[in-house]
């Protein structure tokens, strides 16, 4: 492991010869250099807040747990790929220099935990490709300010990219494909009956969430903007969910993103009905602003298909003064728009669509 006590491009730069970096570093910084077969983990538990672990091209089997504030992970771009730990004893199997912590240990890849007490704020995961983990490629809890970036979150079996408990987050330009459940998952918490928590501010923009279960939820969550993204290919699109509790969940701005042919057929859970062919729904949440989005031939025959739905969630919960405006809807059936919720308040004003139910939306 090289490091180096420079600003981190310019680091980057002078170990891999690339030339760049000739103006003098601001910063003083660690940069430390991980290759293939060398721990991950041991440069992330000696790095110092601002450092930053640069995870080399090529293969790194292992999981890595962050609990540095302010600490950058990234890598080269999609030549680097972070995998599961072989078998101990072989030869692709790392020295962690020490055991895999809970999160690490239940099959998850990256893991940035904090507690109540003492959050893991300003960790930056970036430029690398996470896959093949049994939970989630990414993993997060009680990280505030955590942005996640250029990352590719392939085949993991539970979801792609996760937060609980974390506020004001950065979600840009990852790919999340293939994931068992959501591609992106960001909620409250899934083991405690919780009010709705209010984010800050978060943003998901400019990412690609392909053929998952769910490309985007957004659970019991508030105050957050969803912009940009193309969601194409997994049973459902995007939900927004809230449930009984409160603060209800709500204030979720979903504009101009393209959610086309999310067709795919998953089984019912304990949680959900099957879904195939849903856009966005939203259900038992309140005061969200659904607007210049494009939504195409989503199509399906379960009680959440269609282009836009508004449903009562599914412990009766009635979702209310939502705002559905200025969408482009095409081809999706069995409608456009959907509206089932005896909530009031809910209005659809300006959308460009053909077939409502009930009628009179477009």
């Amino acid at each position: 492991m090289n490091k180096c006590h420079i600003a981190p491009l310019a680091c980057a730069a002078a170990l891999l010869g690339t030339g760049l970096g000739a103006a003098a570093p601001t910063a003083t910084h660690t940069v430390h250099l991980v290759r293939p077969g060398e721990s991950i983990q041991q440069a992330v538990d000696s790095a110092r807040p601002g450092d930053t672990v640069l995870l080399a091209h090529g293969t790194h089997r292992e999981s890595v747990s962050v609990s540095t504030p302010g600490l950058t992970l990234r890598g080269m771009g999609r030549g680097t790929v972070l995998r599961p730990q072989a078998a101990p004893g072989t030869a692709t199997a790392p020295d962690t220099g020490r055991a895999a912590d809970g999160c690490a240990a239940a099959g998850n890849g990256i893991c940035v935990e904090g507690t109540r007490d003492h959050n893991v704020d300003g960790v930056t995961i970036a430029s690398l490709r996470v896959t093949g983990f049994g939970k989630a490629g990414v993993y997060a809890h009680e990280a505030d300010g955590l942005t996640v970036q250029n990352v590719d979150a392939v085949e993991n079996g539970v979801w792609g990219i996760a937060t609980e408990q974390s506020a004001r987050g950065t979600f840009r330009g990852n790919t999340a494909r293939g994931n068992g459940d959501a591609g992106l998952f960001l909620a409250n918490t899934v083991k405690e009956e919780l009010g709705a928590m209010d984010t800050g501010g978060t943003v998901v923009e400019y990412n690609r969430l392909q053929g998952n279960r769910i490309g985007l939820t957004v659970r019991r969550l508030r105050n957050l903007t969803v912009s940009d993204n193309h969601l194409t290919g997994n049973c459902a699109g995007l939900f927004v969910v809230g449930d009984e509790n409160k603060p209800k969940a709500g204030l979720v701005t979903v504009r101009e993103n393209r959610i086309e042919r999310n067709n795919k057929s998953c089984p019912k859970t304990a949680r959900l009905d099957a879904l195939q062919g849903s856009g966005i729904v939203l259900t038992g949440t309140e005061d969200n602003l659904v607007t210049r989005n494009v939504i195409r031939d989503n199509v399906g025959t379960s009680p959440l298909s269609g282009g836009i739905v508004v449903f009562k969630s599914f412990v009766g919960t009635t979702s209310e003064r939502n705002r559905v405006s200025d969408n482009l809807l095409q081809g999706n059936a069995p409608a456009d728009l959907v509206n089932t919720d005896p909530g009031q308040g809910n209005t659809f004003q300006g959308n460009t669509c053909r077939l409502s139910q009930p009628a009179g939306l477009c």
